[in-house]
């Protein structure tokens, strides 16, 4: 009997150190797969059992206990009573929609929400009170907070100038980077995307089969022909390799001028473009000289040019992911004089064309765009602070400061006078960028500009407006039209 009792009872621990190790294969090695698991609702349930921390930009007050003067939320959280607790809210939804994306509960998280998702859930483990902390109770912190570089008065100012009309509004401080606005139009209300049921799915499948396409970030996820803005990359990328010595010297650029290796003849909106010198094909905006400068550079030229201010990063994060904005770098010399006057293939996210205004105002010196300006806990105490990083030295100091001139004059005399703004220093450039079969479709109106105090040391602000449905005449090519005083308003708010 007894030899039979040693048996069960040696068998019992055999079973009994099985459940040990299934228990721990279950709680240590398959634990983050386990988490991961769509079917584990623990986790979903977990992750709303507490209000999400907030967004802030910079506002003109009313700032709460723990942020700084002039700091608001433009998010909050509600509390349902439901099992998925606490929902994500918006103030001003539509206006910052492009600035803080979406949280929802049914689809997921875009742009800031998506990007910072850790430091607004209270995942991160920089908010754990000592390094692990987290890992080792597998509990929470509060969500910590997201500030934004983002003014309110100019995000404002940008929003309500589009008036709802396809297009976008990009702006930055050209000495840091931070981004000052950043608006695409039409756009949406994220509150409506947040929770669960029918609404929501209804409100989804109308914002996505909406034509104005509300839910699409034009102003960094859609990339345009840029037209003759593009002709400041060609012009640096000129006088940096000494194609263009004195701008104010004729050129010898013909008219009509012929696509190299074509017949087709390149025509111009503005008459006086032959033999026109730099200065003056910027001011008027001349294709023909701008063509035949980009060919006068070369291909390897223009792309290292065109990468200097951004063109062709993939890797491009503000902290969200931007489009890549293109300029080929394999072409025929036709192909090139088309590219180099913003046509052909090149194509440019607003944001990218705010960077090439303000490499030009910041001396040459382009510094990397950033939407995050620091992370804090629930408290307010920095957990992270993300200051200025250089970008590339896009060109030479001395081909900027004859930029800067030349695009002083397309303000003072030239295509953008209704950009300008009575004692300050406004450079600019506009742009009108053909698209479609047979370049049938509505043009885009672009205006590229940077602004600057004379009392100043620095640029304040440099900004890129696009209007998708901006009208094919003569006013919107000389800045009379659609984005010229977006840019302004913009500009004066920056000023203020």
């Amino acid at each position: 009997m007894t030899r039979y009792i040693r048996r069960a009872a040696a068998f019992c621990l055999l079973l009994l150190m099985a459940l040990l190790v299934n228990a721990a294969r279950v709680q240590v090695l398959d634990a983050d797969e386990l988490d991961d698991n769509p079917a584990n609702r623990r986790t979903t349930i977990a992750r709303y059992d507490q209000p999400r921390g907030d967004i802030l930009v910079g506002g003109a007050g009313g700032a709460a206990p723990g942020e700084k003067s002039g700091e608001v939320p433009v998010t909050g959280s509600r509390d349902t009573g439901e099992q998925f607790a606490h929902e994500r809210t918006y103030r001003h939804g539509p206006l910052y929609a492009p600035v803080t994306g979406y949280a929802s509960q049914t689809y997921g998280t875009t742009l800031i929400e998506n990007a910072e998702d850790d430091l607004l859930s209270g995942t991160d483990p920089m908010l754990a009170p000592i390094p692990l902390w987290n890992d080792l109770t597998r509990g929470r912190e509060p969500g910590g907070n997201v500030v934004t570089t983002i003014d309110d008065a100019m995000q404002r100012a940008a929003y309500e100038g589009l008036s709802g009309r396809r297009g976008a509004v990009a702006a930055l401080d050209p000495s840091t980077g931070a981004i000052l606005a950043l608006v695409s139009t039409p756009s949406y209300d994220p509150e409506r995307l947040s929770g669960t049921g029918p609404a929501v799915t209804d409100a989804w499948a109308r914002l996505n089969a909406s034509a104005g396409k509300p839910m699409l970030n034009r102003a960094i996820r859609q990339t345009y022909p840029p037209g003759s803005t593009f002709k400041i990359v060609t012009a640096a990328a000129a006088l940096d390799a000494q194609v263009v010595t004195d701008p104010d010297e004729a050129t010898d650029t013909p008219s009509p001028y012929v696509l190299p290796g074509t017949t087709t003849t390149l025509p111009n909106e503005s008459r006086g473009c032959e033999k026109a010198s730099l200065a003056d094909a910027i001011r008027v905006s001349c294709n023909t000289v701008m063509a035949h400068l980009g060919v006068e550079v070369g291909l390897d030229g223009m792309v290292e040019a065109a990468g200097k201010f951004g063109f062709n990063d993939s890797g491009l994060r503000i902290p969200s992911r931007v489009a890549t904005s293109n300029f080929d770098q394999d072409m025929s010399d036709d192909q090139l004089a088309l590219s180099s006057i913003g046509q052909f293939d090149t194509t440019a996210t607003p944001l990218q064309m705010a960077m090439v205004a303000a490499a030009v105002a910041n001396g040459g010196e382009l510094r990397s765009p950033h939407l995050v300006d620091r992370t804090t806990t629930h408290d307010g105490d920095t957990v992270e602070q993300r200051g200025p990083r250089s970008y590339s030295q896009a060109m030479n100091p001395s081909t900027a400061v004859q930029l800067q001139r030349l695009m002083v004059d397309v303000v003072e005399d030239g295509t953008g006078t209704n950009a300008a703004i009575d004692g300050v220093t406004v450079g600019g450039k506009t742009g009108t960028a053909q698209h479609g079969i047979d370049n049938t479709g509505t043009p885009y109106a672009w205006f590229i500009s940077w602004a600057q105090d004379p009392d100043s040391g620095r640029p304040a602000v440099a900004v890129a407006v696009v209007v998708e449905d901006a009208s094919a005449d003569r006013a919107d090519i000389s800045g009379g039209g659609s984005a010229a005083p977006i840019a302004r308003a913009v500009m004066e708010e920056a000023l203020r």
